[in-house]
């Protein structure tokens, strides 16, 4: 053997050490782009439901912009691999943004959305209106309602209210409605739901730095953890918990950005957190955390640029990762699947 072909495999063993130091992704996540056909997709979710792989995401012209041509987009996979479009909800002049799926109790795909309008303001292009808004599926998850909008309670005087993700347990939806009162004021409640259309308020969050998209999860003894998206300030993200009935909250800072949260919690307590990264250029990563929000460990997916907006489900032994990235020239939809003995 030629001494060059001796030291091939330390070489290949170095480099793809140094490829993951980078930044780049480790070769154990496996990725297929599944839809570019509008100008731009973005914002996912994923569930399985009836055994099958449900992935929702709004397709439009751009990320945002005042012709407010935002639609949900659903499809359907059995195995993840061959996908087919159940639905296109849509409203006219209205864009409909960031959607996100979950069973509601009697068993049917639930999608939350915002319904925004957008225009200009001091030169930008800036919300007018937005307002939560929701579509159910029947039980067999192959027809969808029109979307309507969801009632908030009057006690926290509804303004421009973005429902970001509700999650159902015992029974009982649960959301975080992030309220932009002002430019500079944004605050956080945390509503409660029945039916997904009517919300009644059950606490504040005490967030400052304009929070805005959470993601609420529950671990095994019921205790509440929300993860919080902070654009003011230092702009680290916030993981609040708090014991039922959810009004007694505790905060921890994160030490990350946090752009599209998403997490689940593994059996020892541990986060498994799905999240744009900041550090240039921007990403799609997952990050592992304790329970204080301190970052244990980072996987960068294959993304660039305008990437992120995570779906996770756990299913054969695999965290399935749904979300958008640029790095191919165009705004598209991908799927990722990370063995669980890798997290």
């Amino acid at each position: 053997m030629k001494p060059f072909l001796l030291f091939l495999p330390l070489l290949l063993c170095c480099w793809r050490s140094t490829r993951a130091q980078d930044g780049l992704f480790p070769e154990y996540v496996r990725v297929t782009k599944i839809w570019d056909e509008p100008p731009h997709s973005a914002f996912t979710d994923l569930v399985r439901f009836n055994d099958a792989f449900y992935c929702t995401f709004r397709e439009g012209l751009t990320h945002v912009d005042m012709t407010n041509s935002g639609k949900v987009r659903i499809l359907k996979s059995s195995d993840g691999n061959d996908w087919t479009s159940v639905a296109l909800l849509a409203i006219p002049e209205i864009d409909l943004r960031d959607p996100k799926l979950t069973i509601t109790p009697d068993q049917r795909l639930m999608v939350t959305m915002a319904g925004a309008v957008f225009g200009p303001t001091g030169g930008k292009v800036k919300v007018q209106r937005i307002a939560p808004m929701v579509s159910f599926s029947d039980k067999k998850g192959t027809s969808f309602s029109a979307p309507q909008k969801s009632t908030l309670d009057p006690a926290i005087s509804p303004s421009k209210d973005w429902i970001w993700r509700t999650t159902w347990h015992n029974g009982t939806g649960y959301a975080i409605d992030y309220q932009i009162q002002t430019d500079d004021k944004w605050v956080v409640y945390l509503l409660k739901t029945k039916d997904g259309i009517r919300y009644d308020k059950v606490s504040d969050l005490a967030v400052s730095g304009r929070p805005n998209e959470s993601t609420i999860r529950f671990d095994k003894t019921g205790k509440m953890l929300v993860l919080i998206r902070r654009e003011a300030e230092d702009q680290m993200g916030v993981l609040a918990e708090s014991p039922a009935p959810y009004t007694d909250w505790t905060y921890h800072k994160l030490t990350i950005r946090l752009g599209g949260p998403n997490f689940l919690i593994r059996d020892d307590g541990k986060l498994v957190i799905g999240s744009r990264n900041y550090e240039s250029p921007h990403k799609m990563a997952l990050f592992l955390a304790d329970r204080s929000g301190a970052i244990t460990q980072t996987i960068p997916f294959p993304s660039s640029g305008d990437a992120s907006y995570p779906g996770m489900v756990i299913h054969q032994n695999q965290l399935w990762v749904s979300y958008y990235s640029t790095h191919d020239g165009k705004s598209a939809i991908y799927l990722a699947q990370v063995p669980l003995d890798k997290l």
